[in-house]
């Protein structure tokens, strides 16, 4: 975990939490939250996939040119 949060700080933050929600509503908004959280992880693997991709057909491109023109044009 990125975040060195201590047992305190994790139940100041559950009161907290607490008090502005109340008990009644908690459980939505912690379906709320891991739905985001789900959502941000999808996208970043989509993201993290897609430059992945593109690096490796950067790669095969380089390959495929003729030599002593690395893939680049002169100007």
């Amino acid at each position: 975990m990125p975040f060195h949060i201590g047992s305190w700080e994790l139940g100041l933050i559950l009161v907290i939490v607490l008090i502005i929600f109340g008990v009644g509503r908690l459980p939505q908004v912690g379906g709320a939250m891991g739905k985001g959280l789900r959502e941000f992880r999808r996208a970043t693997s989509d993201l993290t996939k897609q430059v992945t991709k593109e690096m490796q057909d950067k790669e095969v491109e380089k390959e495929d040119s003729p030599p002593g023109r690395g893939g680049e044009e002169d100007t």
